[in-house]
């Protein structure tokens, strides 16, 4: 099945660094399950409600959101369940295998040791 990107999804992208967009746009259409952009670039009063709400540990503008290009972008397998982290692991395997393809750098928040944060994908080049 071919999936394809909602309005929105596509305008919070387009704000994203033109690899991002590569990106999300070749795993989109060769993966095996629908997902959504839930943020691309975030300005400074939305970067300060993630910190405040504890989704981002970064001041803006220090985040790579705040960055424009964005230099990172959150995506969430859709339908969205936020509580199933196997939906978000299955995902991040596939999004790490095309980036490899496209030879893209790019690092998982569900990687990191600290604040895990499933739905993030950030640049590591720049």
């Amino acid at each position: 099945m071919m999936f394809k990107f909602s309005k929105t999804s596509q305008d919070k992208l387009n704000t994203c660094h033109p690899d991002l967009i590569r990106l999300m746009e070749v795993a989109l259409k060769t993966s095996p399950m629908d997902f959504s952009i839930i943020c691309g670039h975030r300005g400074e009063k939305e970067q300060n409600e993630a910190v405040k709400a504890g989704t981002s540990k970064l001041d803006y503008p220090h985040g790579k959101h705040n960055k424009l290009p964005s230099l990172a972008v959150d995506i969430a397998p859709y339908p969205i369940d936020w509580n199933d982290l196997q939906r978000f692991a299955d995902l991040a395997k596939h999004i790490k295998k095309t980036a490899n393809n496209l030879d893209i750098s790019i690092w998982w928040g569900g990687d990191w040791r600290a604040l895990k944060d499933f739905p993030h994908y950030e640049l590591l080049s720049w």
